[in-house]
């Protein structure tokens, strides 16, 4: 994909958004890790290919659009993802990203902004590539215990998530902002 200056709005018909746990604890072994596919979120890249300090962005997620993409994963993460110490979806509906600070090229980027989490927000960074041609990709790690978020556990304690998600992104097509003229 070439990216040109102009504002673009980011969703699920765009690309995709999704977040990659591993295991932790005595009993990781019996465990696998999660991949989640974050369904319902929306934002906007405001670019300035040759100023990338002028470009921008902002990402909302519905933290009740989480769905696990195995169909034996998905009653367990609905369940958990009520949890006061996991996402507690009834107090804090979404989860939000804004950038602070764009760094490098389309090709090599890195984007500096405040992630907030059930009321809390703490810096983040994110890591991004792209090529002409093809999708932008990236990733963030997001430690869970920064944003009092108590990794899921099982048996005990002997199998539990790692404090460490991954957020990944793909973005395939830009879709222009409609602006009133």
């Amino acid at each position: 994909m070439t990216l040109t200056d102009g504002t673009y709005r980011l969703g699920p018909s765009t690309g995709r958004l999704l977040i990659k746990t591993g295991r932790a604890g005595p009993g990781r072994r019996a465990g696998h890790d999660l991949t989640i596919e974050v369904t319902r979120w929306s934002g906007e890249a405001v670019v300035a290919v040759g100023a990338p300090d002028r470009s921008s962005v902002s990402v909302t997620v519905e933290t009740g659009g989480l769905k696990a993409l195995t169909d034996a994963d998905r009653a367990e993460i609905k369940r958990t993802l009520a949890d006061k110490a996991l996402l507690n979806i009834a107090e804090h509906p979404a989860i939000t990203f804004r950038s602070t600070r764009i760094t490098g090229t389309p090709q090599s980027f890195e984007i500096t902004g405040e992630l907030t989490i059930k009321g809390r927000t703490h810096p983040a960074t994110v890591h991004g590539r792209g090529n002409d041609g093809g999708p932008l990709r990236g990733w963030a790690t997001v430690t869970q215990s920064a944003w009092a978020i108590k990794p899921y556990t099982a048996f005990l304690g002997a199998l539990r998530l790692a404090d460490e998600v991954r957020v990944e992104f793909e973005v395939a097509g830009l879709g222009p902002v409609d602006r009133p003229g």
